[in-house]
């Protein structure tokens, strides 16, 4: 087995738990390298303390699953046959009586778990997400790699879309503009929806782009990441389209000088909460407590939004190897909204800043 799932086992060993079946998608490709997203198929992976574990998938993706390097059991099903049969006999083959099995509760739909339930008659049933999001959080080298790369992919963009901007063309125009270029270099998949929002509009910290045009005197707010190799960037980025007011320039210099403070907090040692406080208490002394309605930031890894949360309550302590999000933003309805959001790995003695473009306020003329 793998070195995860190595880890995944013995976690199994201490805790007496006899099967570990997990089902999301970022987990199974956390886990066994193969990426699938069979809609509404069922996807697994078993997970037992010494024998060897098995993969589910639809049968149409078996060979997928052999070519992204699974060696084991691939338990391969039609769109007309039961996969849960096959999983009984399955599990049954390699062990008795199951008395404790892990599953991920917060993935795992009402009919799967009834399902599963009946599969596993009278086992307790505990959360297999608590050690995955730890197993997750810790990068190793490899993994840092690839987020390097997929973050000078989120640079690129933000480069692409600032020279896209141009008086009358919409926020729907640069996303495109964006999102072509990327596809020329190779990328299938973005993080989440591109979001470009001009104006007003930015200040609504998850809007939608439209039809809206740029304008002179218009602040331009990207946020974009992109999936590379399994892996999410992450970044957004507030630009000025000409010359703006003062009090857009006021609310720029806030939210930069609060991003900058909280990416010096951030090293080994010191809490998620004293990070997004740091952040956090700049804005409110400056008078736009009220406007910064979101966490600091998150977790960044196979998923876009992972372990752990940079918020005022938690208390975890950063460790080498996590990445994640520091992005405060200040958001005045009808007025601007601004965001600069950089993905940062925790070194042995501070972090890594993994997204690089300028964040001084960029004025495009």
């Amino acid at each position: 087995m793998n070195n995860r799932l190595q880890k995944l086992s013995q976690w199994m060993k201490d805790h007496d738990i006899q099967v570990s079946f997990v089902t999301s998608t970022e987990n199974v490709f956390y886990l066994s390298g193969f990426f699938s997203d069979p809609h509404e198929r069922l996807l697994g992976l078993a997970v037992f303390q010494d024998e060897e574990p098995f993969l589910v998938c639809p049968a149409m993706e078996k060979e997928d699953a052999k070519n992204a390097g699974w060696v084991h059991e691939i338990i391969g099903y039609s769109d007309i046959q039961n996969p849960w049969e096959f999983i009984e006999k399955s599990i049954h083959n390699r062990i008795g009586k199951i008395g404790k099995a892990a599953i991920e509760k917060e993935h795992m739909n009402v009919e799967r778990y009834e399902a599963i339930m009946k599969l596993f008659n009278g086992a307790e049933f505990v959360s297999a997400e608590e050690k995955l999001r730890k197993l997750r959080m810790v990068k190793d080298e490899k993994e840092l790699e690839i987020l390097r790369e997929a973050c000078e992919l989120a640079d690129f963009a933000i480069q692409t879309g600032c020279a896209e901007i141009q008086e009358g063309k919409t926020e729907l125009d640069v996303l495109a503009a964006v999102e072509y270029a990327l596809k020329k270099k190779g990328v299938n998949e973005m993080s989440f929806s591109t979001m470009v929002l001009t104006g007003s509009n930015g200040a609504s910290p998850h809007g939608t782009p439209g039809m809206t045009k740029i304008q002179k005197g218009d602040l331009v707010l990207f946020d974009l990441g992109v999936v590379w190799n399994g892996y999410c960037s992450d970044i957004t980025r507030t630009v000025a389209y000409g010359d703006i007011n003062d009090k857009q320039k006021e609310i720029y210099d806030t939210v930069l000088k609060a991003q900058l403070a909280a990416v010096e907090k951030s090293k080994p040692g010191v809490p998620c909460s004293e990070i997004d406080l740091t952040a956090r208490n700049l804005i409110a002394d400056a008078g736009y407590g009220g406007y910064f309605p979101h966490r600091l930031g998150h977790g960044l890894g196979v998923s876009v939004h992972e372990y752990p949360s940079l918020t005022e309550t938690n208390s975890l302590l950063l460790e080498e190897g996590m990445v994640f999000t520091i992005e405060p933003g200040i958001y005045v309805p009808g007025a601007a909204g601004v965001r600069i959001e950089d993905d940062l790995a925790v070194t042995a003695d501070g972090v890594e800043i993994l997204t690089k473009f300028p964040k001084e306020l960029q004025i495009i003329k």
